[in-house]
């Protein structure tokens, strides 16, 4: 079994409603991937704390809002990696904790970002989850 601490992934949603996505290399599949924002929680640091510092250092955005939606297991078979999802908005462009990790950015109407899942454009789980959720849940919401 692998242990692992814990992680967060954010729907960042701009004013215009578009869904801010960040395309990230991941070695495992030797190939560049668009994806919410997401990182691991460091030791003492609890999920939301977590969520906000990814936000920031993956994208230099700040949110104003936050709403924490449900978490899930990533692989239970084989680990207890857990993610917690959030929905941010009220997003408000800073200067970046730590500009090399800035990836990057799109911001995509929901709609387009659904094509994308659909015609196998975007392949991250957690993603595909998370914007399954945003579509059921605050279509057509800020």
């Amino acid at each position: 079994m692998v242990a692992h601490p814990g992680a967060t992934a954010i729907v960042p949603v701009l004013s215009n409603g578009d869904v801010l996505l960040v395309r990230q290399y991941r070695h495992a599949v030797r190939s560049d991937l668009w994806e919410i924002p997401a990182g691991k929680i460091e030791p003492g640091e609890d999920a939301l704390a977590c969520a906000r510092r990814e936000l920031r250092e993956e994208t230099g955005y700040v949110a104003e809002s936050w709403i924490e939606l449900p978490f899930f297991f990533t692989s239970p078979g084989f680990s207890n990696e857990r993610i917690t999802l959030f929905r941010a908005s009220g997003l408000r462009r800073v200067e970046p904790s730590s500009a090399d990790e800035i990836a990057d950015l799109l911001g995509l109407p929901i709609d387009q970002i659904e094509r994308m899942i659909l015609s196998s454009e975007i392949t991250d789980a957690k993603t595909i989850l998370a914007i399954a959720w945003l579509l059921n849940r605050f279509r057509g919401t800020e």
